[in-house]
């Protein structure tokens, strides 16, 4: 005679769930019913439908027969709620994206756990997802830009969903195609009188003299921040005179720069020539370029609040973030005449990107053919 099989009926944290023991192993089955008088007799029904299958040999291992047919999955997709998926998107980025990248994700998924709450990822429609970047902007204060990111970051999280058969849509992909974010005005380039100025003051300060050779690498070569901060000597041949520019350097994470692209930049003699006295003897071919005096690789936070700002307000230059160097370098090449070809080159930018934002400083006047 077989052995009858008992399924027992229990409230978890006033839902309904289910438990019982099947060849050794222990199954429980959260039914998402509330655990009331009227859904306990669906949960006893359910409870008698597992007991039978179980003992005429229909008994489904994937439990996905005896779940109510809002949570039931469809060609095999793991229901999760939209935080659940977040987290899980995080835990698969965090090994390839920096920290304050990470703080990004986790930002976002505070603001979806506040508007989406438990709602499982069939809930989610492009109607509720226009109406979550219309409440990340009126109720949260963010801006468009800012927003985007958010829905940017929920975008790639579905995605990922789908690609590991949790979800079946991405109603984020549309809202994402048509929000508009508006042109954002880039800030003036440091003239070049106020370059020298800059360059000199860390030259001579008595503090952080230090910062010299890397702040005037920044404005002569136009590299990223992260990507002059994680530069070593090995990415320099023998004479200094041309730089490989491969990897960044971003809060002690080493990464591809920010295209994926790597480039072979030639240096000035003067550049060249301050390279090299910097350069220890014998060198050590994995030691970073710029370090502070402890030898520690420059963090730029610190070398933005200690002594760019206030170096800036001594000299009576209006502020701008450091990155502006990049800015400059590329502001200055164009308007000297300089290939635009040859400056995305040197600085890694796509090209048409380079004319989208700086075709106002292409030193050409246009003409009509003439024919």
């Amino acid at each position: 005679m077989a052995k009858h099989h008992t399924v027992s009926i229990s409230d978890n944290r006033g839902r309904v769930r289910l438990r019982w023991t099947y060849q050794g192993q222990r199954y429980s089955l959260n039914l998402g019913l509330p655990y009331t008088p009227t859904y306990l007799k669906v949960a006893s029904m359910t409870a008698h439908r597992i007991e039978l299958d179980i003992e005429s040999g229909n008994f489904d291992e994937t439990l996905d027969k005896y779940r109510p047919e809002h949570l039931r999955s469809d060609a095999n997709q793991e229901k999760v709620t939209v935080v659940e998926l977040f987290e899980r998107f995080i835990k698969f980025k965090e090994d390839f994206v920096d920290k304050r990248t990470l703080e990004k994700y986790y930002a976002c998924m505070n603001y979806i756990d506040e508007f989406v709450g438990s709602r499982s990822l069939n809930q989610i429609d492009e109607k509720l997802a226009l109406k979550f970047s219309g409440w990340l902007q009126d109720n949260q204060q963010l801006s468009p830009r800012t927003t985007k990111e958010h829905l940017s970051l929920l975008k790639a999280a579905f995605a990922y969903g789908m690609k590991n058969k949790l979800v079946g849509g991405n109603p984020w992909t549309e809202v994402v195609s048509y929000f508009k974010v508006p042109p954002k005005q880039m800030p003036d380039p440091f003239t070049l009188d106020e370059v020298r100025a800059i360059i000199e003051a860390f030259r001579n300060h008595s503090v952080y003299s230090y910062y010299y050779p890397y702040v005037e690498f920044l404005f002569r070569t136009g590299c990223r921040t992260a990507e002059a901060i994680g530069l070593q000597w090995k990415n320099l041949n023998p004479n200094c005179t041309s730089v490989w520019i491969g990897e960044s350097l971003s809060r002690g994470r080493r990464k591809a720069t920010k295209t994926n692209r790597a480039r072979t930049i030639p240096l000035s003699d003067r550049l060249s020539e301050l390279l090299l006295s910097i350069r220890r003897v014998p060198m050590v071919k994995e030691e970073l370029v710029f370090l502070t005096p402890k030898r520690k690789p420059i963090d730029d936070g610190n070398f933005r609040s200690r002594a760019w700002q206030p170096i800036l307000q001594d000299l009576g230059i209006e502020y701008r973030k450091p990155y502006i160097t990049r800015h400059t370098f590329i502001s200055h090449a164009l308007a000297s005449g300089m290939n635009p070809m040859e400056v995305a080159q040197i600085t890694g930018h796509d090209l048409q990107t380079l004319y989208d934002n700086y075709a106002g400083y292409v030193n050409k006047t246009p003409q009509l053919f003439d024919f």
